[in-house]
């Protein structure tokens, strides 16, 4: 399955009832995610700043970033898809660019997430917008 776009996710949120849908939707598509190899998990791919396990592996592909991500919590991984939807990708100018604050209300997701789960994104998004703004070789 290849991971919709963050308008497409903010569009298909719209469409369910309650926040226990959107939940399973979310943790959906966080299956869509491929899985890390085991080499990859490193302890400096680790995201300082969240509650489970987050490893983050960023590559340059031409112009634009390209990310592998994964956490050993299913719920976290849907939350990785959201932020992937955003930053997959993209050229480091885009990353700094995209309104991340905007699209998470836009979701409506940091008030339907635990304070801990919260702060763990924010680590996940600082994180990537670092990596962004570092100079190319």
């Amino acid at each position: 399955m290849t991971l919709p776009g963050s308008d497409e996710i903010i569009e298909d949120l719209s469409f369910f009832d309650d926040w226990e849908q959107r939940y399973q939707y979310i943790i959906d598509l966080g299956k869509s995610l491929s899985p890390m190899t085991p080499e990859d998990k490193t302890e400096e791919r680790l995201v300082r700043g969240c509650q489970s396990s987050v490893w983050l592996k960023s590559t340059v592909q031409g112009e634009h970033l390209h990310f592998d991500v994964e956490s050993d919590a299913i719920i976290v991984n849907g939350l990785l898809a959201l932020v992937m939807a955003a930053y997959q990708d993209k050229s480091p100018a885009q990353i700094l660019a995209f309104d991340i604050d905007g699209y998470f209300q836009a979701l409506d997701l940091e008030r339907h997430i635990s304070p801990t789960r919260g702060n763990g994104l924010r680590a996940i998004v600082g994180t990537i917008r670092n990596l962004a703004s570092q100079p190319r070789q």
